[in-house]
């Protein structure tokens, strides 16, 4: 096989799995509307992809916080604007790296363990078996966990937020000599409605996303043990571009709206 007609067929495997993929967001959306509502397992999935997942994002958060500031001091004290350094955080912070990073840990988290967990699920034939008992499968394994971190992700992305200025004020106080209150004062001056809304809603759509896909991958997860395993890593590299994608379709809406 040459090398033109392997990136043919990739491609074509790329444009397939996109298809597939929409599909299966069209079937989730015509689904959720329906009853019965499984808000008992919304719960349970709820629990295990917001509550579990805050210490890493916190520790993620902080860490972030504390390098952000380290590397981007030295720079403003040259240019004698280190007293900017509140600003230039907080709104970074708020706008794009909280949201894309905290999305990204949640998407290695998140939609490997979705990816295994329902994988694993089809090749003991769990699934098989509900469908044949007459309970939807899809409906209590796919939409709940869907609707879970389309509703987790935006509370992680803020949980995360705080944090990592949290650390950053940390490095002020201890190199700036700068009061805690007046760093978080100085930042939440300086963001508007213009920061927080368009980063919250697109948390909104990077939730959907990990969810998505790692259900997809799961669900649809070939036969055998290398299967579920290739559905775990798959959802994640899957998940990670696709959230680039999103990002940067938001992005480039909220720049029209700025310009407006």
């Amino acid at each position: 096989m040459t090398l033109a007609t392997e990136m043919v067929d990739k491609t074509k495997q790329f444009f397939i799995q996109i298809g597939d993929l929409s599909y299966f967001a069209g079937r989730f959306f015509k689904e959720v509307l329906k009853p019965p509502f499984e808000l008992k397992e919304l719960h349970r999935q709820c629990y295990q992809m917001g509550v579990r997942s805050l210490l890493l994002v916190g520790l993620t958060g902080f860490i972030i916080g504390l390098v952000f500031t380290l590397q981007s001091r030295p720079t403003l004290i040259q240019f004698g604007a280190v007293s900017w350094m509140p600003n230039m955080v907080g709104i970074s912070i708020v706008r794009e790296i909280g949201p894309v990073i905290t999305a990204l840990i949640c998407a290695g988290r998140i939609a490997s363990g979705i990816g295994a967990e329902l994988g694993s699920m089809r090749v003991t034939e769990q699934i098989d078996a509900m469908e044949v008992s007459g309970t939807n499968p899809f409906k209590y394994l796919v939409v709940t966990r869907i609707l879970a971190t389309t509703l987790m992700l935006p509370l992680l992305v803020i949980f995360g937020d705080l944090v990592a200025l949290y650390g950053s004020a940390l490095i002020e106080n201890l190199k700036g000599a700068v009061s805690f209150q007046l760093y978080f004062n100085t930042v939440f001056d300086a963001l508007s409605y213009g920061d927080l809304v368009p980063a919250t809603i697109k948390s909104f759509f990077f939730g959907f996303v990990i969810g998505l896909v790692g259900c997809y991958k799961g669900y649809y997860s070939d036969k055998g043990t290398a299967g579920v395993g290739l559905a775990a890593n798959t959802a994640v590299v899957m998940a990670s571009l696709l959230l680039f994608v999103v990002d940067f379709i938001a992005v480039f809406i909220s720049d029209i709206f700025y310009e407006l």
